[in-house]
C-alpha cells in the first residue's frame, strides 16, 4: 500500500507554486491601483488635488478581509496582511507623510504603523501640538496622536489641542501596551541601579517594579524612546519601552510584558483635513460648551438617550475662556451625515452656547 500523505519536497513544491499566484495577484492588485490614480488626477478640475487615501473605504475592505476569513490565521492576522498590502499598493498612487508624536520607537510611532502600514513615511514631533501644526500647514498628511489609556485615562494634552485647531478626526486605532524591561550591550543586569522610562509607563508598571527592582532610582523622560536611546552608554541601567524601540536600539529584553494590567491599551486618533463619509460603522466626536447651570449636563446627554444614540466617552475639561466654566468632549455611534445623528447634533446646537465637530470616522478596525 502507497503511503498517501504529501511529501514535505511536495509540500514544498505547492508553497513555491502558491508563493507565484500570490505574487502576481498582488501585482495585478497594484497595477489596479495605479488605474485608480489616473482615474482620479483626470477627473480633476485644473488646480484641484485628487484625494487618494479613503479611510472609509480602507475600513471597509478590511472588514470585508476578516468576515471571509476561514483560517487557519486569525482575523487580525489576515487584515494586517491586507493592510500592508494596501499600503504598498496606495504608496504608487501617492506616498504619505504620518506626523506622530516622536521621538522614533515611541508607542505613536507603532500606532501609525498598524493604521497606515509600513510603506508611508512616518515624521516624528517633539509635542503633539507641533503634530496638529503639521496637519493644519499641510507639511503632512495626516497626524497621530494618543488620546486615552486605558489604565491611565484621558491625554488632556490632545483634548486641549482640538479646541482650537483647524482639523478634523479622520480614523482611530487601538493599540495593546506591552512595556519591557530593556538593557543595553554594556549594562551589567545584576547591577542596575536607575530605570528610565516616561512617567505614564512607570505608573503602569509599578506593581512590577515594586516586586523586582523596589531599590532601583526611577527616573521619567520625556519619552519610553529617550529611555531606550539612554542605554547605549549606561552600565547601570535598564529601560522601560515597547517592541519598536528594542529593535531600533538594539536592546536586549530582561523582561517581557511587564505592565501590570494584561489589558493595557492606548487609543489613538488620526487627524487630517478632509471630511470621511459613512463607512458604515462609524463613530462622531464634538466639542461642546453649556451654560453653567444645574442639570447642564443631564441637558445635554438626553437628547442622544432618546435617539438611542451609544455614547462612548465624556469628558470634562476647564475652558481657557472663563474661570469655572468647562468644555465637554463627547464621543458617540454613529455617522454626522445619519439623519438620527442630524437631528440630534441640532437639538443640542441649539441648547448649547458653542459646539464644535470634530469629525465621524470609521471605528477602528484592527
Amino acid at each position: 500500500m502507497s503511503d498517501s500523505k504529501p511529501t514535505l519536497e511536495t509540500l514544498r513544491d505547492t508553497i513555491d507554486q502558491l508563493d507565484r499566484q500570490i505574487q502576481e495577484l498582488i501585482n495585478k492588485r497594484a497595477s489596479c491601483a495605479q488605474q485608480v490614480a489616473d482615474v482620479k488626477q483626470a477627473g480633476m478640475e485644473e488646480g484641484e488635488k485628487a484625494v487618494f487615501y479613503r479611510p472609509e473605504r480602507e475600513a471597509q475592505v478590511l472588514r470585508r478581509v476578516m468576515e471571509r476569513n476561514s483560517g487557519p490565521l486569525n482575523n487580525e492576522s489576515m487584515a494586517r496582511l491586507f493592510r500592508e498590502i494596501m499600503s504598498a499598493c496606495l504608496a504608487l498612487e501617492e506616498p504619505m507623510s504620518i506626523a506622530y508624536l516622536g521621538p522614533e520607537g515611541t508607542f505613536t510611532q507603532a500606532a501609525a504603523q498598524k493604521h497606515f502600514g509600513h510603506a508611508v513615511r512616518t515624521l516624528p514631533m517633539a509635542t503633539i501640538d507641533e503634530v496638529f501644526r503639521e496637519v493644519e500647514s499641510g507639511s503632512a498628511h495626516y497626524g497621530v496622536v494618543p488620546v486615552e489609556n486605558s489604565t491611565e485615562g484621558v491625554v488632556n494634552t490632545t483634548l486641549d489641542s482640538f479646541t482650537h485647531a483647524n482639523v478634523t478626526i479622520c480614523g482611530e486605532v487601538e493599540l495593546r501596551i506591552h512595556h519591557h524591561l530593556l538593557v543595553g550591550a554594556n549594562t551589567k543586569e545584576n547591577s542596575i541601579s536607575r530605570i528610565y522610562s516616561h512617567q505614564q509607563s512607570f505608573a503602569q508598571c509599578r506593581q512590577w517594579l515594586d516586586a523586582h527592582y523596589p531599590a532601583a532610582d526611577r527616573i521619567p523622560v520625556s519619552s519610553n524612546s529617550d529611555a531606550a536611546k539612554r542605554m547605549q552608554s549606561e552600565w547601570n541601567a535598564a529601560a522601560i519601552a515597547g517592541e519598536v524601540a528594542a529593535e531600533i536600539y538594539g536592546l536586549k529584553k530582561v523582561a517581557s510584558n511587564i505592565e501590570d494590567n494584561p489589558h493595557n491599551s492606548t487609543r489613538f486618533l488620526i487627524v487630517g483635513r478632509e471630511h470621511v463619509p459613512s463607512s458604515g460603522q462609524d463613530k462622531t466626536s464634538i466639542i461642546v460648551s453649556m451654560k453653567n447651570k444645574p442639570g447642564a449636563l443631564y441637558e445635554l446627554l438626553a437628547p442622544f438617550h432618546e435617539a438611542g444614540i451609544m455614547l462612548t466617552r465624556v469628558e470634562t475639561r476647564p475652558s481657557r475662556d472663563g474661570t469655572w466654566a468647562y468644555l465637554f468632549f463627547i464621543d458617540f455611534e454613529g455617522h454626522e451625515n445619519t439623519e438620527s445623528v442630524k437631528n440630534v447634533l441640532k437639538h443640542v446646537e441649539e441648547l448649547a452656547v458653542y459646539v464644535k465637530r470634530l469629525g465621524s470616522y470609521p471605528k477602528a478596525v484592527l
